[in-house]
């Protein structure tokens, strides 16, 4: 980034004049410690007023800060400051403005599972042939959109922006502000069905990634899902739907998998062989998608095999480990919902291993009063012949610790309440061997990522 203060200022709305001497922007953040000289400081009043940072942020590099007109008692003297009503819808403000200014074609991606893997491999697709720019990690709120946005280069391309939802209204918001030319929707299942009642009120909140997409902009869908090809009929931009279906634009064949990777086709380009470094049939269906997105901007077929062939996932996301014995450890712990463990499960189910398949999950969050069904729900999944022991962790998995009481003894289902994470991690210290696999999954909210340390480490 290059911005002169002043017209961070016109872009921002600002409220005072800033001093006609020059002052360059490199770069902007809401968080005082990762500054470099340069950069814009922008406060966000949250749980933790940025505004008290201000010395932080300074001491770290800070050369212009954005300030509320509300906190102009304590409004610093070092450096130039622009007031503004609010900072965080200054900070959108700014970042709409440099999006428009640099004008790079924008994927936005959203779902309620797959998305940052989707988003991921998409960026691999396309920086086959193009500059991209991604969202990191997992930012991809209202804060985080915004900050993927600003940190363009020149040069870029095509931005890959990943977003999330919880609530109604929120993807319309995070729509209208990057404009997307292309927006994909990996796949609607319950994850925060808390917050809306049913899987088709999500489906609604989902499609408001429209909301913001260009006139002429496509949007990419999966067409297996029923309540999206409802919605998209709709919609007034094209649409392409990606899914097992003869009937979809794209459709996935010769479906083959390991331990450790997939091998596919797809029937409209019969010659052409992908294989993605991961497993579960989910993970073809992202694959889908991001192949969807690389036809749109023409990617060649052999650019887009090179690219799934290896790709940069995100950390925490479905990958084989290894523990301190030598056993087989696909972890899953960044989140989880009903969808993506039996998904995950069935996966797992199907792998190779020498010794047993242990199951580690933890409570699934966000599920409101769906809770103990949903957990049920699970039930099903399990083999007691592919799967040998299962641990469940939490206060709310506890009706489908019941369940498999059905199926399993006293010997190999076991139940631990959120304080007995230790007694949990130690029975499974003593119970593994170096031939067996272990499937960790759980919400984040569980910090199941502590049990993966230890059976590494110990």
């Amino acid at each position: 980034m290059k911005m002169q203060l002043t017209e961070v200022a016109g872009a921002v709305g600002a409220k005072n004049e800033i001093s006609d001497e020059p002052v360059d922007i490199s770069s902007v953040s809401f968080d005082s410690r990762q500054l470099t000289t340069g950069s814009l400081f922008v406060p966000i009043v949250a749980e933790n007023d940025g505004h008290d940072y201000i010395q932080s942020a300074i001491d770290n590099g800070a050369t212009a800060t954005l300030w509320d007109v509300n906190h102009q008692e304590t409004m610093p003297m070092k450096i130039p400051v622009i007031l503004v009503d609010d900072t965080l819808k200054a900070y959108q403000d700014l970042a709409k403005y440099y999006l428009n200014k640099i004008n790079p074609k924008v994927v936005a991606v959203t779902g309620s599972n797959g998305k940052t893997t989707t988003k991921d491999m998409i960026t691999e697709i396309l920086s086959q042939q193009y500059n991209v720019c991604k969202t990191e990690a997992n930012f991809n709120n209202h804060l985080g959109v915004p900050m993927t946005l600003l940190s363009i280069e020149p040069n870029t391309e095509i931005v890959v922006v990943e977003m999330g939802m919880d609530h109604p209204g929120e993807l319309d918001f995070l729509s209208r502000i990057a404009q997307p030319d292309v927006a994909v929707i990996t796949m609607i299942g319950e994850a925060h069905i808390e917050f809306f009642g049913t899987r088709d009120k999500i489906a609604d909140a989902k499609m408001e990634i429209v909301n913001g997409l260009k006139e002429d902009g496509l949007l990419v869908y999966n067409a297996d899902e029923p309540l999206l090809r409802e919605r998209v009929a709709t919609i007034k931009q094209r649409s392409f739907g990606f899914g097992h279906g003869e009937s979809s634009d794209l459709s996935v064949s010769n479906v083959v998998g390991n331990q450790v990777m997939t091998s596919f086709k797809v029937r409209e380009m019969p010659d052409v062989n992908f294989t993605i470094p991961m497993i579960g049939t989910y993970n073809v269906d992202n694959a889908m998608a991001a192949i969807s997105v690389g036809r749109h901007y023409r990617v060649s077929p052999d650019n887009i095999v090179k690219a799934l062939s290896d790709f940069d996932l995100t950390k925490n996301r479905t990958e084989w480990l290894k523990g301190h014995l030598g056993e087989a450890i696909l972890s899953d712990v960044y989140n989880s919902n009903p969808t993506a463990a039996k998904a995950v499960i069935k996966a797992f189910s199907n792998s190779d291993v020498e010794g047993n398949r242990i199951v580690v999950l933890g409570d699934m969050l966000e599920l409101g009063d769906q809770s103990s069904d949903m957990h049920l729900s699970l039930a099903d999944s399990f083999d007691n012949q592919k799967i040998q022991s299962v641990y469940l962790y939490g206060d709310q998995i506890d009706s489908l610790a019941t369940s498999l009481k059905s199926k399993y003894d006293d010997k190999h289902i076991h139940y631990y309440r959120l304080d007995q994470k230790e007694a949990m991690t130690q029975d499974l210290l003593e119970a593994r061997t170096k031939n067996d696999a272990i499937l960790i999954k759980g919400s984040h909210g569980v910090h199941l990522e502590t049990v993966l340390s230890d059976l590494q480490s110990h």
